[in-house]
């Protein structure tokens, strides 16, 4: 929970959340969404200031890029000078945007007055320009790089970045690959932390696994260990007043450059007033000493923890299986020209997710906004794959979507065509690029739908894709098991929920 402090350093704080709903009421919402800003509110700033480990004496130098109006700061400062009032104190902040610079000023001051009533020393420094740039000495800046820090504070914009941006080959020069300003700052935040220095973050879930942030999770676990790591139970409850439902953790990591690999606390609550419940988990569980892809596996509570053995206890991978998942190959704008709205001589089934239906895929779907057919011709012939059973799973579900896994089985007796195209937003699971064997492929999807299943991957999965190497990752039945899983469907009739749940209870122990 926040620390009490005396109401002098209270008022800075609210003094600070004050100016950022000025600011933020100033601010358009298609400025905001460019810049990638979600501003910090003062509830979650002292919970993220509350999770520091403070020195007990010296000096402490404190960064926070995209400082917004200095909400973070403010309650880190506030914290050092009620219980280390005999540190010396420099804070550095970045902002880019103008629209917020006077009231981060304004913050700032508030912390250097406020610590000089309380006989506390606070220097501070204001970069007015871009992190990045700043932080990477991009396109010739002037100055020396910035030395190491012992504190670096953030609640970093969200926003993809582009293969060629500025920003991504910046990062990239100077630590890890990225593709999102939010790990684009985690990873230099990293950067620039002194040894045993400490990052105190509210970040998205999602770097927690996936391929796209492989390599930053790499680089943040190689250097990093994870003190803490704090979720909540309601998704709306984070920016409350800003309307972002993305799944988002607080998170405390110190600079150990891979030393210490001690147990990691992890919290949960509600909201940031309410109960924190808080359990420690051995950092193995974590992070498996021998995953080479570094999916940070986050667990809230026991139940998490007896689902992620549950899982763990499962017989095979896919290589055992003899089954690989790939992403759909037919990437529509890219093959235009060879696409068709109906069914016409010379062309083959092309499957988007709006084929999916009840286990099964429908096609064609007449009037579709996409497509349903793809030329089959010697450009395409390598999108496609040839006719068999096939296992197809959403790459991309709603946040409103009862389950976060969707599989269908793609059935040739249904459907009897030469080939068949996979477009880009689905997942497909075939044995060397050919069908599976009927009951296995229905085995697998009876498996991949079920509330089992689901269960361990919302809570391992926090976000909305399910990407193929996440897919890869998972453990799975037996053939046996997935042939007699397969064999207990009959495919004119999809299962209910609970017939399948019951169905993987008998077979699946």
């Amino acid at each position: 929970m926040a620390t009490e402090v005396p109401a002098p350093t209270i008022g800075l704080v609210l003094r600070a959340e004050s100016r950022r709903q000025e600011s933020s009421a100033a601010l358009n919402t298609s400025q905001r969404g460019k810049l990638g800003q979600f501003f910090t509110p003062a509830p979650a700033a002292d919970f993220i200031a509350s999770l520091a480990v403070l020195p007990q004496s010296g000096s402490i130098r404190i960064l926070d890029p995209g400082a917004g109006t200095g909400s973070l700061t403010a309650s880190l400062v506030a914290r050092l000078i009620e219980e280390r009032p005999d540190v010396k104190i420099s804070v550095t902040a970045c902002e880019v945007d103008p629209h917020l610079r006077t009231a981060l000023q304004a913050t700032l001051d508030d912390c250097v007055n406020t610590a000089a009533n309380f006989g506390v020393h606070v220097q501070v420094h204001l970069v007015e320009r871009d992190f990045i740039a700043w932080a990477t000495r991009a396109n010739d800046m002037p100055g020396q790089p910035p030395e190491p820090f012992d504190f670096v504070i953030m609640n970093p914009p969200y926003k993809k970045l582009a293969a060629s941006s500025r920003e991504r080959r910046s990062v990239a020069a100077v630590c890890t690959e990225t593709t999102n300003l939010y790990s684009a700052f985690i990873a230099l935040g990293v950067h620039l932390l002194s040894s045993r220095g400490q990052l105190l973050a509210i970040t998205p879930r999602s770097f927690a696994n996936g391929a796209y942030f492989r390599p930053f999770r790499k680089y943040f676990l190689e250097r990093m260990h994870l003190d803490r790591v704090h979720l909540f139970e309601a998704r709306n409850k984070v920016f409350a007043d800003t309307g972002v439902l993305q799944e988002n953790v607080i998170l405390a990591a110190t600079r150990t450059n891979g030393v210490d690999r001690g147990p990691v606390v992890v919290s949960t609550s509600r909201s940031y007033s309410e109960e924190v419940r808080q359990r420690s988990v051995p950092y193995v569980e974590m992070v498996y000493p021998e995953d080479s892809e570094y999916f940070i596996h986050i667990s809230a509570d026991e139940e998490d923890t007896a689902l992620t053995a549950s899982h763990a206890s499962l017989p095979c991978t896919l290589p055992d299986l003899g089954v690989q998942v790939s992403t759909g190959r037919v990437v529509d704008f890219r093959s235009r020209e060879h696409l068709r709205p109906d069914d016409t001589p010379g062309a083959v089934p092309l499957i988007y997710p709006l084929h999916m239906g009840a286990g099964v895929i429908k096609w064609p779907v007449q009037g579709a906004k996409k497509n349903n057919a793809i030329m089959l011709n010697e450009q395409t012939e390598k999108l496609t794959f040839p006719s068999g059973h096939y296992v197809v799973v959403k790459r991309l579900s709603s946040k409103e979507e009862k389950r976060r896994v969707v599989a269908v089985v793609f059935d040739p007796g249904q459907i009897d065509r030469e080939r068949i195209g996979f477009e880009n937003h689905v997942n497909v699971f075939h044995a060397n690029g050919s069908g599976l064997r009927q009951e296995v492929a229905q085995g697998l999807c009876l498996w991949l739908n079920s509330t089992i299943l689901d269960r361990f991957i919302r809570r391992f999965n926090g976000h909305t894709q399910v990407n193929a190497t996440d897919l890869r990752n998972l453990r799975y039945p037996s053939v046996e098991q997935l042939t007699a899983l397969g064999s207990s469907w009959q495919t004119t009739t999809w299962m209910t929920q609970e017939e399948i749940d019951e169905l993987v209870q008998q077979i699946v122990r």
